[in-house]
């Protein structure tokens, strides 16, 4: 924006139509000026005097003005202490659960019914005085990022609270380059947000092997698949980074912060190729999410499946033979053939939906976020969009509203 300044007594005193034409033409030339000349023949143009007398109400016909009422959302029912314990004992247990945690995942964890400045600043508001209070504490990795680890302190007041505890601390302090672990958590609790449950690698390999026995092998995986390279195969156990039991079944996560070689593209094939499997804990493999953290990433990734898909598509119908119909940009949908009884003993191969994969931009825009004026960053991605924890493709339900979770108490706890 120009400023316009003036001088004192620089400005030559004119009267009537020229001080008009003057005072236009300083702030956008004679064509204004002439346009005003033009309006001023048209007699049914209020003056100056009209539109000031009509702009001011009188006394008689004022009108009190409305109280503007502002929404306190939970704080219309619950006292802010309830509020703030309730928000650090979620944040707590996000900590112990996960054993490093970043502001991002308070804001989804305790906020994801609002727009994303809202609950990151409600984050960040939980946060300083949760570290504050010397409950959790900061670090910065090798790759510039802000994590937090909980103290003895914090373990103290969750145990405290009725919650076994431990600190986090060492072991925060001696991650370089935690990425693809936080964003892995990230999506399990987004996941959680939506009502689902979901569990990160490490939770799921426990919940695996829970029932083994001394002296058996552990499980380590959920898919045994059959991989090619060049004129050789091999068989290979994959395992996902993150996964959320739905209705129908299973959906599974990787999240792809590297560009992968080619033994890795091939495990991506193979994956893809077994959705409508039975997996390891007997649930049926019915959605693929990649999340890739660079353009590159997610192209390298479509390319993988549409090579799959244009293999796939072109063989002829038989038993187990899988079609990849591209819905929109990095969403597919899966088919295949399978037996039908169609009476007399008889059956025919027919074509069924099994599930779908999706290929998305992982947001690491998000954290990126400052809430001020210099902030340049991206809030696109949030809850109230189809981005988290995936897209739903199209034709199928969308994602239920997000509903605070901060209006119930957990079970089990001392803190109100």
């Amino acid at each position: 924006m120009h400023k316009i300044t003036s001088e004192p007594n620089e400005i030559p005193e004119v009267k009537s139509d020229d001080a008009a034409k003057a005072r236009l033409a300083a702030h956008g030339g004679a064509s204004i000026a002439e346009t005003v000349d033009e309006c001023r023949g048209n007699a049914d143009l209020p003056t100056s005097e009209t539109v000031a007398h009509e702009a001011i109400p009188s006394e008689s016909s004022a009108v009190p003005a409305t109280p503007k009422t502002v929404d306190r959302g939970l704080a219309a029912t619950l006292s802010t202490k309830v509020l703030k314990d309730r928000i650090w004992l979620r944040t707590l247990l996000m900590a112990n659960r996960f054993r490093v945690v970043r502001t991002i995942d308070v804001a989804v964890l305790c906020f994801p019914e609002r727009n994303f400045k809202a609950a990151l600043t409600a984050a960040q508001r939980g946060m300083r005085g949760i570290v504050k209070a010397g409950l959790l504490k900061r670090y910065r990795s090798d790759r510039f990022q802000n994590i937090l680890g909980m103290t003895k302190r914090g373990a103290d007041w969750l145990e405290e609270a009725g919650h076994e505890a431990s600190s986090s601390v060492r072991r925060v302090s001696d991650m370089t380059n935690p990425e693809h672990r936080l964003w892995a958590q990230f999506w399990t609790l987004a996941c959680e947000a939506r009502g689902l449950t979901a569990m990160s690698e490490q939770e799921l390999l426990k919940s695996l092997n829970k029932d083994v026995k001394h002296g058996q092998p552990l499980i380590q995986g959920m898919l045994h698949v059959t991989t090619t390279r060049g004129q050789k195969a091999r068989n290979i156990l994959l395992r996902p980074d993150a996964v959320a039991y739905e209705a129908d079944g299973l959906t599974w996560l990787e999240v792809d912060r590297s560009k992968r070689g080619s033994d890795r593209e091939a495990s991506l094939a193979a994956l893809t190729n077994s959705v409508g499997r039975l997996l390891k804990d007997g649930s049926t493999l019915r959605r693929v999410i990649v999340f890739c953290k660079t353009e590159r990433i997610f192209k390298r990734a479509l390319a993988v499946i549409n090579g799959l898909a244009a293999e796939s598509n072109e063989r002829v119908l038989t038993l187990g033979r899988r079609h990849f119909r591209e819905l929109e940009a990095g969403s597919y949908a899966v088919w295949t053939a399978i037996d039908e009884p169609v009476g007399d003993g008889r059956t025919q191969l027919v074509d069924k939906l099994v599930g779908y994969v999706i290929v998305q931009l992982l947001p690491i825009w998000l954290p990126k976020v400052r809430i001020e004026a210099s902030n340049t960053h991206s809030m696109a991605g949030w809850f109230d969009e189809n981005y988290l924890p995936y897209k739903r493709p199209a034709g199928t339900p969308s994602w239920a509203s997000v509903r605070s979770p901060l209006s119930q108490p957990i079970p089990g706890t001392k803190v109100p």
